[in-house]
């Protein structure tokens, strides 16, 4: 039995053009364990974004299979897949997808009150990650009262509140200024340390691809080792 945490074995993702297939994705292979930091970069277009979806069983490869601490996400029902999601992965994108309604304490509880957690509960587990994160006084606030950043950090919060095993990351400091970005860069390596939760980013930013433990690059849909 393998100790990846997130496997996806033989990924095939093919886009029916008119006149022709499109293939993004070619039997591709890709292994994350425990704590791993993985960066992956390639051009625009090449099926970052979409490997990524496929990692996150958010749409279902052509062929080819994904397993999630050993179980496979795409031989499930829907439901069950969602509750996998729930559970196992987190999610950051370029853009933070806070709800604008409620405050950045309610914002990181949310995936707990989805899960059926009490109130109580996802609300000191809200609490904790918002201090690890720099905002214990931000907690009341909502998201058009934060800074760029601070959105982006209440976010990265949100993906590690339910302690999953994987966070999946989509351009997380494409929509920041270099200052920011660097800040929310070091936030990511420092939780990454301390909560030994793995990280899969995919990014254009070669200096946040650098302080990565792995670097790939996505090229004629296949991932090879990239040197920042």
């Amino acid at each position: 039995m393998s100790s990846a945490v997130l496997e996806a074995r033989e990924i095939t993702h093919v886009y029916k053009e008119v006149g022709h297939d499109l293939v993004v994705l070619d039997a591709l292979n890709f292994t994350v364990q425990k704590g791993e930091r993985v960066a992956i970069v390639g051009s625009s277009g090449s099926g970052k974004t979409t490997l990524l979806n496929i990692l996150g069983g958010l749409e279902k490869p052509t062929s080819g299979s994904v397993s999630l601490l050993n179980d496979s996400i795409y031989d499930v029902a829907e439901l069950q897949r969602c509750t996998m999601r729930n559970r196992m992965l987190g999610f950051v994108y370029q853009f933070h997808h806070l709800l604008n309604e409620f405050t950045a304490l309610e914002n990181i509880a949310m995936p707990l009150l989805i899960r059926g957690d009490s109130v109580a509960a996802a609300s000191s587990a809200a609490n904790e990650l918002l201090a690890q994160v720099g905002l214990s006084d931000r907690a009341g606030h909502k998201p058009g009262q934060l800074s760029g950043g601070e959105r982006q950090r209440v976010a990265i919060a949100r993906a590690l509140v339910t302690s999953p095993a994987c966070v999946l990351m989509d351009e997380p400091t494409g929509n920041l200024d270099h200052v920011t970005a660097d800040e929310v860069q070091q936030y990511l390596n420092r939780l990454n340390k301390e909560l030994d939760i793995a990280f899969v980013v995919v990014t254009h930013n070669l200096e946040l691809a650098g302080s990565m433990g792995r670097a790939l690059q996505l090229t004629n849909g296949r991932l090879e080792p990239f040197s920042v």
